[in-house]
C-alpha cells in the first residue's frame, strides 16, 4: 500500500465529503476546514488540521498496516517536522519537504543502526553520523545521495581512520590513529580490474581498495588535504622506530592492524546497504 496512493488518492474526495467518513469543522463552502477526524474507505484514518479540504497543519495519519505518521502537513503532503513509525519497527524523526525526508533528521533502523544528520530527496545527503549497533563503530562525515562520499572519520573501539570516501569506500590518502598513541599514514589504492574474455557478458565485481602504508608517526593534526605528512622517512633510525611501533601494535592489539579490519568494515557496509534498500522500499510503500 502506498502512502501517496492511500492519502492523496482516497482523500481527494474528502473535500466534498463524498468519499470516506468525516467528523469535524467545515468552512462556509462545506469543505473540511479546522480540526477533524476522517476514516478512508481503505481503513486508514486521519485526525488533525484541515485547510480548504486538504490536510494542513498538525495531524496524525494511521495506516491500516500499523504505520503511523504524526507531524505537520501542507496541502496533503508531509511538510515540516514529523515522525514516521514504520511497521518493521524503524522510525524517522525530523524534517519533511513535500512528502520527502529533507533537512535534518534521525533514522532508527530495524536492525538497531542509526543515522543522524542531513537529508535530501529521501536520502542521507550532507553531514551525518551513522552508528552500527552490532560493532559500536560509527561513520562521521559526508554523504552524497545516500552513499558515504567525501572527508570522514570511521571510529572503531580502539582505533579510527581519517580520510576520504568515494562510493562508500575509503580511497586516497588517510591515516589510522591508534589509542596506544601512534598513527599509520598511507593511502587506499583502487586495484585495476583484470578483464576476462570468457565473462564479458557479466560485469566484474568491484575490487576492494588496498591500504598502502607509508610511515608511522606520533599523534599529529591532519586533514585529507595534507600531503607533507605522507613523505616517507629516509633515515635508518626512523625505520627502526616504525618497526618498534608496529611490533607494539601487534602485541597490544592482538595482531590487529588496518588490513585486518577489511572484513568487519565490509560487513558494516553490507548492513548499511540493507538499510538503504529498506529506505527505498519505504519510499515506495509509504511515499517517504
Amino acid at each position: 500500500m502506498s502512502d501517496l496512493g492511500s492519502e492523496d488518492g482516497d482523500e481527494s474526495g474528502e473535500a466534498g465529503g463524498d468519499i470516506g467518513e468525516y467528523e469535524g469543522d467545515r468552512d462556509g463552502e462545506g469543505q473540511r476546514h479546522g480540526f477533524g477526524k476522517a476514516r478512508l474507505p481503505n481503513g486508514d484514518t486521519y485526525e488533525g488540521q484541515y485547510e480548504r479540504g486538504l490536510r494542513s497543519g498538525h495531524g496524525t495519519y494511521r495506516f491500516k498496516n500499523g504505520a503511523i505518521y504524526t507531524g505537520n502537513y501542507l496541502e496533503n503532503k508531509k511538510h515540516g517536522k514529523g515522525v514516521f513509525f514504520y511497521p518493521d519497527g524503524s522510525k524517522y524523526a525530523g524534517d519533511w519537504v513535500h512528502d520527502q525526508r529533507q533537512g535534518y533528521g534521525e533514522y532508527l533502523y530495524a536492525n538497531g543502526d542509526t543515522y543522524t544528520g542531513e537529508w535530501a530527496n529521501n536520502k542521507r545527503h550532507g553531514q551525518g553520523t551513522y552508528v552500527y549497533k552490532d560493532t559500536g563503530s560509527k561513520y562521521v562525515g559526508c554523504w552524497v545521495n545516500g552513499i558515504q562520499s567525501g572527508p570522514a572519520e570511521l571510529i572503531h573501539l580502539n582505533h579510527r581512520f581519517k580520510g576520504t570516501f568515494l562510493n562508500g569506500k575509503p580511497l586516497g590518502r588517510g591515516k589510522f590513529i591508534f589509542d596506544i598513541g601512534c598513527e599509520q599514514h598511507g593511502e587506499y589504492i583502487q586495484p585495476v580490474q583484470e578483464k576476462e574474455e570468457e565473462e564479458e557478458d557479466e560485469p566484474p565485481l568491484p575490487l576492494e581498495p588496498i591500504w598502502k602504508a607509508s610511515e608511522i608517526t606520533k599523534l599529529t593534526p591532519w586533514s585529507p588535504h595534507d600531503e607533507e605528512l605522507l613523505v616517507p622517512r629516509e633515515t635508518a633510525g626512523a625505520e627502526a622506530e616504525e618497526e618498534k611501533i608496529l611490533s607494539t601494535i601487534d602485541t597490544e592489539e592482538g595482531g590487529d592492524h588496518p588490513a585486518s579490519d577489511a572484513g568487519e568494515e565490509g560487513e558494516e557496509r553490507r548492513e548499511e546497504e540493507v538499510n538503504q534498500d529498506q529506505e527505498d522500499e519505504e519510499i515506495t510503500d509509504f511515499g517517504g
